[in-house]
């Protein structure tokens, strides 16, 4: 107020265009967020959360404060032109695309997939007698129960094709119920499963029953919900109440299982070993191994498979050999072999070495082994006969991402092979290994969409804060010009080892096709080069994730690509740290920020349902270096006072079972509070959505909410708000 003063003394006409100030909607307020400090002290370091109350998602003030936030956000995105047009753009593209076919699972003669029409907003179980066979369907999850809406997040046939596991899930929580369906006569058996994440499981060898991990608890909020799960059997026809634990913590004490671990059970491909993998976000494996027959007694002898020290990503079953994609002393990657009955990782032969390529990912059919390779963001992809101890390369004539799925791996070498890029819609391909002969498939649909002649990729790499070159891929419109009046929306992950590698996305041509050039960074955190690309950017050494993400950011202002007063940067999930601490480390580099069901308070991240199994990610607060790592990757607790923050949509699924809403709430609460530009911090809050969903009615929406708020802060002219009214102030 003092500087408004001042000013006016100063000035003697001043001309207010309040439509380029924040809006408030008619007959909404911005809800005001109390701070109740609560101070903590981390090995000597005192911290201030004045948002713990948000975390108390029971408390009738918390859940009325997220409806409050939800319906000023979602009054003020309605107001925003572009916004439905955004959605309508989305639906035109989707029907660009006759059918989408996913999930092609063989068994014996029997193909089953999920299919998906552009007038359906979510996928349908069909089968087919035979490749080329007329189709029908097998089950609708929409109609499954009228007065609620279910989605399938996962289908299991059994080895004979004659029934199938459902994961039925609602609301995007993505904790599914378990039903199995007769294909001959498409009933349900009566016993149903609830609270199994994602809804896969593993058919026994006789399709007697199956293998599954269930969590504890159906309630997303659950602290306890999936610490100590138990890997279970059932019989058909049982009562799941009286489901056998084949693996837990507590039944076997001295497997050395921690609570974060997910016991998780299959079978080799060939039925003659039973595995037991200890899942974790630790990218090694942690396995034990039985025989199948184990499963009936009462106490299983398990031994030990691959240990974490091993530094094994994956392993697979041949014959009598076990192969294994190891990184230990070869970060790039290589590939060993050992005898499968009695493997031992540290004597393993050297089958395929460390080459200038990562090993990106290893799959198997009956016969032959196929090897994913990467020069960074590019892949090809190898295959390995092992009858004759023969290597070669799968022909596909493209580059981009590249991948093989078997239609039924331990049966059969039938293959289905796949590529796209950032600027190539893709195919699909079965493929002979045997031949080495690519057929463009009966579940490729061919897709024209507009624009994407026009579309150019580039491949850089760029220097971050540290000298340490980092690749950047830019897609954008040839017509483009570098005169820094581009918006550029900048995304980024950098975590778990996961790399951005080419997809072609129908909602990215949304934004390309207006203009807007985007751009995929490649921070340290995932695995563009490597397991020493990820390690850099893990833990203790986090902060390389975001200061990589900044790097990209001033160089593409720097060589005109973008501006300040033009760049969008967004990060989803584990990426809410990129861009958490990207905005308040350099809040003067971005015009408007996303963070997507984002860790936003990693600090009390193990206090969240999911924090205890992503601590060997993040750190834990129990050791006092990784807690002060912990500390430097909290967003929130970096907003301060007083500093011009960005425009900020942050975006809660209250069905989320990864990233808790109160994490992107607190955030939200944080800026609201702190930020003095003047422009909008908004919290965006799904309560139809989880992490994610299948619904395209509701991705669509959502999408088209946090693209149009940044379009219309980042001056995109489609959407910004008409003057509603322009005011003249004399001063006297």
């Amino acid at each position: 107020m003092k500087s408004l003063v001042l000013v006016s003394v100063l000035v003697s006409l001043v001309t207010v265009t309040l439509a380029q100030a924040p809006l408030s909607p008619v007959g909404k307020q911005l809800p005001a967020t109390p701070k109740r400090a609560v101070s903590d002290t981390y090995f000597g370091k005192t911290v201030t959360d004045n948002y713990r109350w948000l975390e108390d998602m029971n408390s009738e003030e918390t859940k009325a404060w997220f409806k409050a936030q939800g319906d000023y956000t979602n009054a003020l995105l309605n107001q925003i032109p572009g916004r439905d047009k955004l959605i309508e753009q989305f639906i035109e593209y989707d029907k660009l695309l006759a059918v989408r076919y996913g999930e092609i699972k063989k068994r014996g003669n029997r193909y089953f997939y999920r299919k998906t029409l552009p007038s359906e907003k979510a996928g349908k179980l069909y089968m087919r007698e035979g490749k080329n066979s007329p189709e029908k369907l097998l089950f609708d999850p929409l109609v499954y129960d009228k007065s609620k809406t279910f989605l399938m997040t996962a289908f299991t046939p059994s080895s004979d094709g004659k029934q199938i596991v459902i994961g039925l899930q609602e609301g995007g929580a993505e904790l599914s119920t378990l039903r199995t369906l007769d294909v001959a006569t498409r009933s349900f058996k009566p016993e149903s499963i609830s609270a199994v994440f994602g809804g896969t499981v593993v058919w026994n060898p006789d399709n007697s029953g199956y293998l599954y991990t269930p969590q504890n608890s159906t309630d997303v909020k659950d602290p306890k919900g999936n610490l100590d799960t138990k890997a279970r059997l059932h019989q058909l026809g049982a009562d799941p109440q009286t489901d056998p634990v084949l693996l837990s913590r507590e039944k076997y004490a001295t497997m050395g299982i921690r609570p974060d671990q997910y016991p998780i059970l299959y079978y080799s491909d060939d039925n003659t070993q039973l595995y037991g993998i200890l899942a974790s976000v630790d990218n090694r494996v942690d396995a034990f191994m039985t025989s199948p027959d184990e499963v009936t007694k009462t106490t299983m002898a398990w031994k030990r498979l691959i240990a974490p020290t091993d530094s094994i990503y994956s392993f697979a079953k041949l014959g009598p050999k076990l192969y294994l994609q190891s990184v230990k002393g070869a970060p790039g990657g290589q590939i060993l072999v050992t005898d499968a009955d009695n493997p031992n990782p540290s004597t393993a032969t050297v089958l395929l070495p460390e080459s200038k390529r990562n090993i990106t990912h290893m799959v198997s059919t009956r016969d032959f082994l196929f090897v994913t390779l990467s020069d960074g963001i590019n892949e090809t992809i190898r295959q390995y006969d092992a009858r004759n101890g023969q290597w070669a390369d799968v022909p596909i004539p493209f580059t981009g991402s590249m991948g093989i799925e078997p239609y039924d791996a331990p049966r059969s070498n039938e293959v289905l092979a796949y590529v796209n890029s950032w600027n190539n819609p893709g195919t699909l391909y079965d493929y002979n290994p045997e031949t080495r002969t690519l057929v463009v498939s009966t579940y490729h649909v061919p897709m024209n969409y507009p624009g994407v002649a026009d579309l150019v990729v580039e491949e850089l790499e760029i220097p971050s804060h540290d000298g340490t070159l980092v690749p950047l891929s830019l897609v954008y419109n040839k017509k483009i010009k570098k005169d820094g009046k581009n918006v550029c929306f900048m995304t980024g992950y950098g975590a778990y080892g996961i790399s951005a590698t080419p997809y072609f996305s129908r909602r990215n041509l949304a934004l390309l096709n207006r203009g807007v050039i985007l751009a995929e960074t490649h921070p340290r955190g995932g695995s563009e080069k490597g397991q020493n690309w990820y390690k850099a950017g893990y833990k203790t050494s986090k902060a390389n994730t975001w200061k990589d993400f900044i790097a990209s950011g001033e160089y593409l202002i720097n060589h005109g690509y973008t501006s300040a007063g033009k760049l969008i940067g967004e990060g989803t999930s584990a990426g809410g740290i990129l861009i958490g601490r990207a905005i308040t480390e350099r809040p003067d580099l971005f015009a408007a920020a996303i963070s997507n069901v984002s860790c936003s308070n990693a600090l009390r991240m193990e206090n969240s349902p999911n924090g205890p199994v992503n601590a060997t990610e993040f750190g834990t607060v129990k050791d006092s270096t990784e807690c002060m790592a912990l500390y430097e990757m909290d967003a929130m607790q970096h907003v301060q006072d007083g500093v011009k923050y960005p425009a900020v949509i942050s975006v809660a699924g209250m069905n989320d079972p990864r990233v808790i809403a109160w994490q992107p709430g607190k955030f939200a609460a944080a800026l609201q509070n702190a930020s003095t530009s003047g422009k909008p911090v908004l919290l965006l809050v799904n309560y139809d959505n989880g992490h994610f969903t299948e619904d395209k009615t509701v991705m669509f929406r959502n999408f088209a909410n946090q693209y149009a708020f940044a379009l219309w802060q980042a001056g995109h002219p489609d959407f910004q708000l008409a003057p509603k009214q322009t005011a003249t102030r004399n001063s006297r």
